[in-house]
């Protein structure tokens, strides 16, 4: 065997974790016997594959997973010359009478494995600049941490604070409660307002259950609120370049429900009934540029002089998002983006790819990354939502490296140095760590 070669180690252990049964499979990402120590830096990725395949699938290193080093099969591994070559270690877990029998490895951890030896191999990642948290989202999430730090628990979200899973999960473990009406909310207590905005109607419906409201509406869909309420005022009817069902569009069209018409796309605009009324258009923040043109030209062909926002409504985050992909979709063979499903932002950027004639998989994080779709793919870009952590493009980019060498390069198209200030009355926590720390930093 050469050194450049892949190793793998699967077989039989009887795990002292109380969280295991026998069945369930065990993906090593480290272990550890005296001074030798083995990384296997694809666990995530084969983990995540594992558990598409149906399997039920524990990763840690040794302790994690309460196997010991005494195990034959982890001697075998730490016995391997492993110097520079990817490795995998899957273990099916037994009952220590079982462990030492003959039962063969599981077809599906046999299947798993040979896609990620067929994903082997250098590549280039190209990271597209910028990505990751905007100034709204940062700002969304510090407020929360400060409401947590201050206030008596439980502090309550009224919807997601931002449109990520992860983002929520770990708020929700710090002792958030995320609800979806304000009538879930005990009266009197703490609520948080999302990053999307609420209409009027929910502001009025906080106060009469007399909650300590603190508001995390992003500013950039603050200044689409007040655009609304200035044409309405002025008597014009407005129209909400959105999508039907999305918190922010919800939230714009109470501002003036009853002077404000969603529309979609060209064809809605199309189908809207005459109006001698004098119109205005504003945008929700997160709108494809090319979409939303397209919506822009068909609302002035319909109603000559409409008038639309001083300023561009899309925020500047999903423009430059959306453009750095653009430059990275020219030369990649297949897009990673990070984020949610329901991230309008994140769908966006999947938008942009397709749009360059690049295929583009839209994922929460690494274990959302198919092997079969890394097999012989040579160039990957990689981006992420304005909602999504750093801390999950960095996990992506660590488990390819494990894969074979890996040339990383940055395709950045904007600095972004906007900043939010925190709502009034409400200052940053004094030990708050730095973005940096807390892996928020610019990359």
């Amino acid at each position: 065997m050469t050194q450049d070669q892949p190793w793998v180690v699967t077989g039989i252990v009887a795990p002292s974790s109380p969280g295991v049964r026998p069945g369930d499979v065990l993906v090593v990402s480290q272990l550890s016997a005296g001074q030798d120590t083995v990384t296997c830096g694809s666990a995530s990725l084969i983990a995540g594959e594992l558990r598409r395949a149906g399997l039920t699938v524990h990763s840690g290193t040794l302790d994690d997973l309460g196997v010991t080093a005494d195990e034959p099969v982890i001697a075998a591994a730490l016995g391997q010359d492993t110097a520079e070559r990817p490795c995998a270690i899957a273990l099916t877990a037994a009952t220590a009478a079982t462990a030492d029998s003959s039962t063969p490895t599981p077809d599906a951890v046999d299947r798993v494995l040979s896609r990620w030896r067929a994903a082997l191999g250098p590549r280039t990642v190209l990271l597209a600049e910028p990505q990751s948290f905007c100034a709204g989202v940062e700002r969304a999430i510090e407020i929360v941490e400060i409401a947590l730090a201050r206030f008596p628990h439980p502090v309550y979200m009224r919807k997601q604070i931002v449109h990520n899973t992860h983002v929520v999960r770990d708020l929700a473990s710090r002792g958030a409660v995320f609800v979806d009406e304000l009538d879930e909310v005990p009266e009197g207590a703490t609520v948080v307002f999302s990053a999307h905005g609420v209409a009027p109607a929910v502001r009025q419906d906080a106060e009469k259950r007399g909650l300590n409201v603190i508001d995390a509406t992003c500013p950039l869909v603050s200044k689409v609120h007040a655009e609304v309420r200035r044409y309405a005022m002025r008597g014009d009817r407005v129209y909400l370049i959105g999508h039907a069902g999305h918190e922010e569009s919800d939230g714009t069209l109470g501002e003036a429900p009853g002077r404000t018409v969603l529309v979609q796309t060209a064809e809605d605009v199309r189908l809207l009934p005459d109006s001698d009324a004098p119109a205005a258009y504003v945008m929700q923040t997160t709108l494809g540029a090319d979409e939303a043109e397209t919506v822009v030209d068909a609302l002035e062909q319909r109603f000559p002089g409409i008038r639309g926002p001083a300023s561009d409504d899309i925020c500047y985050a999903t423009t430059n998002r959306q453009n750095a992909v653009r430059a990275v979709a020219a030369d990649a063979d297949l897009l990673l983006v990070v984020g949610s499903a329901n991230s309008s932002n994140s769908l966006r950027l999947v938008e942009r790819s397709a749009a360059a004639g690049t295929r583009a998989l839209l994922v929460e994080d690494i274990g959302e990354v198919p092997l079969a779709d890394l097999a012989g793919v040579r160039t990957v870009g990689v981006t992420a939502g304005a909602s999504a952590a750093p801390a999950l493009v960095d996990e992506i980019v660590a488990n390819l490296q494990a894969l074979g060498p890996v040339d990383t390069r940055t395709v950045r198209v904007a600095h972004e140095t906007i900043r939010f200030g925190l709502p009034s009355g409400l200052s940053s926590l004094p030990a708050r760590a730095s973005a940096a720390e807390t892996g928020q930093a610019e990359r």
